[in-house]
């Protein structure tokens, strides 16, 4: 999702390889494409990008001229920070609030996942607050960091997460950027599901 949002924020051409995962024999449609047997993966003519931060990173250097970053040597560095917690963070959110983006479900959080919704909602508010009068995104104009908290953004939305005002408002102006819209279209009309990610 992430480096899909990126492409088509910023109109870049590309073609998406569509394979539907957990089915019988999924990994070896998977194994013509990724070397880790993992999505997403890049293939642009003969380089291979795997891992969906190395993406952003190479999309934004390669076709944007680095603006999918601030254009502050100390923003990006924050920028880095923020792209680099969420990719390697928030354990419990991603155990507890499974993705299901189709769904808007009801369901009891523990203290861990509180404490890191709250983590979440401070590093926004932050954001926001650094970037006041730049742009209605986490560092003013859209970056690597909103598609990166892009899908905690959709689950906070799917189980109801009680936000800050800012943080809350930050949500719905992410939700309605035109490529993530795009992606949620397409995403109502697949028709599998995953009985774990069902919760509530």
């Amino acid at each position: 999702m992430r480096p899909w949002i990126l492409l088509r924020h910023f109109k870049l051409d590309f073609e998406e390889v569509r394979i539907p995962l957990f089915v019988d024999a999924y990994q070896d449609r998977l194994r013509e494409y990724s070397p880790t047997l993992k999505v997403p993966v890049l293939l642009d003519n003969d380089v291979c990008i795997w891992d969906s931060l190395a993406i952003l990173e190479y999309l934004s250097e390669k076709y944007l001229d680095g603006r999918g970053f601030p254009e502050s040597q100390e923003r990006r560095g924050v920028c880095r920070s923020y792209c680099s917690e969420m990719h390697s963070g928030f354990v419990a959110i991603r155990t507890a609030l499974p993705m299901n983006c189709r769904a808007s479900r009801s369901t009891e959080i523990s203290e861990e996942v509180k404490l890191e919704c709250q983590r979440i909602d401070s590093l926004w508010s932050q954001a926001i607050a650094d970037s006041a009068g730049f742009g209605d995104y986490l560092f003013g104009d859209f970056s690597l960091a909103d598609c990166m908290f892009a899908p905690v953004a959709m689950r906070f939305k799917t189980y109801g997460i009680q936000l800050s005002k800012n943080s809350q408002k930050y949500v719905e102006t992410l939700l309605n950027n035109l490529a993530i819209v795009d992606w949620l279209e397409d995403a109502k009309n697949e028709t599998e599901t995953l009985s774990e990610y069902e919760i509530g």
